[in-house]
């Protein structure tokens, strides 16, 4: 029997891999698809698995799920690393997947971040998975739809993994402190709402906030049989200073609010300030860029339409990089858009109709303007009278496309502010060439 070195001990790990759940019981998060009577719960213990990809942010058990499930099930695991692991590889250990399902033997395959490999490598996957030598579960962070090949994804089933709330996040610090495992052997003295801070800043990543914790905790401050961890310590491990934000509570809505009116009063600075506030308190920024781009119709619109394009722009860029890397694509978008000249004339135009429409549910559609797919229909009238546009020398028609009751109702009114100002000139050229021809 080979001798147990020191580094070989389960405190040489980092916490986050000492206290990796070993049961469905220990798991924590996911109740959409964990629980009493959830599908993928009754497919574990009825041990009736089929190849599947679990698709999710970092640190939410996607690894974890994935051990649990061949410690439940009858099938020798391999796991697979995108990363480091060929064609070559593959193969071989396919090969063997293959024999061992001749002796009734099944391999459960882990590969995590399955998208890092190419169409080539995942080809390789495809006829074990056909004929059933393995049950593959893939883990990755990104669309499945877009990195995975099609004929593989087509034989898997896909499980969206949420990110942890921080209610779940709680509950893991907590068992840090008291596990074994973890701290439960050490008098960990913390600063009040300690595990509510690392549970906020850590964004859903379970692995970051055990990180955090494991290096507060060591970088305590050891007394008669304790460690006190200070906040200063704290907030150094956290690498950002303790902000006043809560992201459930009063603040996230104040901090928001106070981006947007920043935003709209053309005051750059403030929405920068505002931007970084939030973004060092924690806030996911793909929340602040969904803001965004709502700004960018709902204040701005028309006046700059270039501004909806910058905003979309920034949002795909804050899922590409995340944070810190994306904030400066964020700064460009609320920079932007305070400079922007504003309006809300979409924004204003949609909530008039939508008031009309919520009143008057089932106004008939006008006969001149419904398609006319049947006979039936044709002979009902539906269609009669419809002019093409484009066959008009003006590309316009003397038609009346609003029902009977609102008739000459108008919802959208442009500003001068702006690229605006051109689209009320067409409007009004428009309105005139009806009053004309109507």
């Amino acid at each position: 029997m080979e001798q147990q070195t020191f580094f070989d001990r389960d405190g040489s790990q980092p916490l986050a891999a000492r206290l990796r759940p070993r049961t469905l019981d220990e798991f924590v998060g996911q109740r959409h698809l964990l629980g009493p009577g959830k599908m993928l719960t009754r497919l574990i213990e009825g041990d009736h698995l089929s190849s599947m990809i679990f698709w999710g942010p970092p640190g939410v058990g996607k690894t974890t799920l994935a051990r649990i499930i061949a410690g439940r099930t009858k099938a020798s695991f391999i796991d697979f690393s995108a990363v480091t692991s060929g064609i070559r590889e593959i193969r071989a250990v396919m090969q063997k997947a293959d024999d061992n399902r001749r002796f009734g033997e099944r391999t459960l395959v882990f590969v995590d971040e399955i998208h890092r490999f190419n169409k080539a490598q995942q080809d390789a996957f495809l006829p074990f998975v056909e004929k059933g030598s393995i049950i593959l579960i893939g883990a990755t962070t990104e669309n499945p739809s877009f990195e995975i090949n099609g004929a593989l994804l087509s034989r898997c089933r896909v499980f969206v993994l949420h990110a942890l709330g921080e209610e779940d996040l709680g509950c893991l610090l907590e068992r840090a402190l008291k596990d074994p495992r973890g701290f439960g052997d050490t008098d960990v003295r913390l600063p009040p709402d300690a595990l509510g801070m690392i549970a906020r800043f850590a964004n859903g990543d379970a692995r970051a906030a055990l990180s955090v914790l494991e290096m507060a905790v060591l970088n305590g401050e050891s007394g008669d049989g304790f460690v006190r961890v200070s906040m200063e310590m704290l907030e150094q491990c956290l690498s950002r200073k303790s902000l006043l934000y809560d992201k459930q509570g009063e603040e996230h809505y104040n901090l928001i609010s106070a981006l947007h009116k920043s935003m709209r009063n053309s005051d750059p600075d403030a929405a920068v300030y505002w931007l970084a506030r939030m973004l060092e308190a924690g806030e996911d920024p793909l929340y602040v860029a969904r803001r965004v781009v709502r700004f960018a119709s709902e204040d701005v619109g028309l006046a700059d339409p270039r501004a909806l394009e910058l905003s979309v722009a920034a949002y795909q860029a804050c899922h590409f990089l995340g944070m810190p890397e994306c904030s400066v694509h964020l700064t460009q978008a609320v920079v932007y858009l305070s400079l922007a000249p504003k309006s809300n004339s979409l924004y204003t135009a949609y909530e008039s109709a939508k008031a009309d429409a919520l009143r008057q549910l089932a106004e008939p559609v006008p006969l001149v303007i419904r398609n006319a797919v049947t006979p039936l229909m044709a002979r009902e009238g539906y269609g009669k009278g419809y002019q093409y546009a484009h066959d008009t020398k003006d590309k316009l028609a003397a038609m009346q496309c609003l029902p009977d009751s609102l008739k000459d109702k108008t919802y959208y009114h442009p500003t001068e502010q702006g690229l605006e100002s051109r689209f009320k000139t067409r409007l009004e050229e428009i309105l005139a060439w009806r009053r004309r021809n109507g």
